[in-house]
This record gives structure tokens, C-alpha cells and sequence, in this order.
């Protein structure tokens, strides 16, 4: 991995109904993410939060989403951002904040790789499109958008689409999709590890078959990590909580393979809520996880 790491924070919380998460980067700074990182032998330049403005719950009458201009106007920020970190030659790490910001991570990283692999780590498939969302939440999009699905300002952020071809996505932790979504898994042939498939593969096949499948198709892996793809035993601080989630060491363990293979080339870590918290165990945990990708070991 490059040895600079430019951070930004992006206190969105605009996606969903639930407050808090938008205190997330401010719970991953608190449990010393940037002093963990600098042991490891990083130079680490924190850029600060973006702004967000919170404005009243709004929902778009033509398509039925929550706070529809408020999202894209925050991605378009963060789009900008993470593009200048890529032009810095840094690696970009942003921390959210709701899932709906890997939306603007992606348009400001995508358009300087030929074929960017993306690995999806999460609880739910966030592949909802307004057609298919119960709810009308963005952060339950974000792949989606990514993919070109969906609401055509969104999907335009950045000025292209899509950042991601269905072919270059690994879903990992699965456990929570909604049927429409797994209509466009299956339509779309995206590959996905549920619990199912961990539990009966195990961690270390699960890790070994999505760097394989990645090296060989990309030129870059961005990272997608939302903390929900832990069960809520290790990580309650979470707006969405999923039971018979990855445990702490498969979570790690998986870090640590990526590590090892040197394909990530950007990445975030996204729905800390510490109001959810308790004593900042989410937070810490993200810390953990992000020591881990970087190249913390036991030994």
C-alpha cells in the first residue's frame, strides 16, 4: 500500500432516519486511528470533515427518497475531496457516516483505474434502487448507484457512471437482503459470500477465492466496510444491527488477508453510531479492523 494516508471524514447521516452516525469519524479519531496508523510506519495527513448541512427530513416527490438534494450535494463534496487525495498519489481512507457516502468515495476514485474491483463488506446488499427500496433510504443504494442503478443524479455523480462493473464486485457478510435486491444479484451475476457460504467455507477460503477472482479481472480494489458486517455482539454501535454476523477474528483475519495480498488501493469504514455505542467499542473496533488492513500483526 502507498506509505501516505490522506483521511477524511464524511458525518453523513442524511441516508437514514437514525441520528448519530454522523459522530462516527469523530468516534474513529477518538480511538486513536491516526497515532495506530503512524506506529505502523505511515505518514497520515488528516484533512478534517467535510461540511454537512442538516437540514429537515425531506422526501422527493418523483422518486420517493429521503433527503434526495441534501445526499447529493454531500457526495458531490466528497467526490472532490477524495479525488484530490488521488491526486496527491495518497491513499485515500474516509470515514463515515452513513453508507450512503461511499457514493461520492467511488466518484472520486473509480475514474483513475481502468477496471476497479470493489469489495462490499456489510450486513445487507445496499443494491436497492427506488424501484425496489422499502424504505426510500439512500444508504440502502450505495452499490447500486455505484453500479449505474438508480437515481440518475446520483448515479451522475462525478460526472460518469458507472464507477464499478457488476463483474468486479464481492459482496462479503451478507445476511439481510431485501427480495428486490436479490432479484439484481442474480439478474446481474455479482458475486457474493453470505454467512451461508462463510460459515460452511470458512474465513480463509472466502478471502483466498475474492483476491484470486479480484487480481485477476482489476487494477485497483477499493474497500467498502460497513460495521455491520459484524454481528452486534462485537460491534453495537450500529444504526442497522444484523444478528449471526462475522465474529472480531474473522473480521480481522480477513483484514489481514488483504493485507498480505496488497490490492487495496483505497478504502472506508462507514455506520459507526456512538450513540448506539457502548463506551466506544464500535469505534475501537474500526480502529482494529483499519490496524489490521494496514499491516498491524500479532507478531
Amino acid at each position: 500500500m502507498k506509505r501516505k494516508i490522506e483521511i477524511v471524514g464524511a458525518p453523513m447521516d442524511l441516508g437514514q432516519l437514525r441520528r448519530g452516525v454522523d459522530m462516527g469519524p469523530s468516534a474513529i479519531r477518538y480511538a486513536d486511528v491516526i497515532e495506530r496508523l503512524v506506529g505502523l510506519g505511515y505518514e497520515v495527513d488528516d484533512l478534517g470533515d467535510i461540511k454537512i448541512g442538516r437540514e429537515q427530513t425531506t422526501t422527493d416527490p418523483n422518486t420517493g427518497l429521503r433527503n434526495l438534494e441534501a445526499v447529493v450535494q454531500a457526495n458531490m463534496k466528497l467526490a472532490e475531496k477524495v479525488d484530490e487525495i488521488m491526486q496527491n498519489g495518497s491513499f485515500p481512507l474516509v470515514f463515515g457516516g452513513d453508507h450512503s457516502i461511499a457514493i461520492g468515495t467511488l466518484a472520486g476514485v473509480s475514474k483513475y483505474y481502468k477496471n476497479l474491483g470493489l469489495i462490499w463488506f456489510d450486513a445487507h446488499g445496499d443494491i436497492n434502487t427506488p424501484e425496489t427500496s422499502p424504505s426510500g433510504n439512500i444508504h440502502g443504494m450505495p452499490l447500486a448507484v455505484n453500479l449505474g442503478l438508480g437515481e440518475k443524479t446520483l448515479t451522475g455523480i462525478g460526472g460518469y457512471s458507472p464507477k464499478v462493473n457488476f463483474s468486479n464486485v464481492v459482496i462479503i457478510g451478507a445476511r439481510d437482503l431485501d427480495e428486490g435486491e436479490k432479484a439484481i444479484i442474480k439478474e446481474k451475476g455479482i458475486k457474493i459470500f453470505t454467512m451461508h457460504e462463510i460459515d460452511r467455507l470458512g474465513m480463509s477460503k472466502v478471502m483466498d477465492e475474492t483476491i484470486n477472482y479480484l487480481q485477476e479481472r482489476t487494477d485497483g480494489v477499493h474497500l467498502s466496510l460497513d460495521l455491520d458486517g459484524l454481528d452486534p455482539l462485537y460491534a453495537p454501535g450500529v444504526g442497522t444491527p444484523v444478528v449471526g454476523g462475522l465474529s472480531y477474528r474473522e473480521s480481522h483475519f480477513a483484514m489481514e488477508m488483504l493485507s498480505e495480498s496488497k490490492i487495496i488501493t483505497s478504502a472506508e469504514f462507514v455506520e459507526v453510531n456512538p450513540i448506539l455505542d457502548e463506551r466506544n467499542k464500535t469505534g475501537l473496533l474500526a480502529v482494529g479492523l483499519i490496524a489490521s488492513l494496514f499491516g498491524e500483526s500479532l507478531i
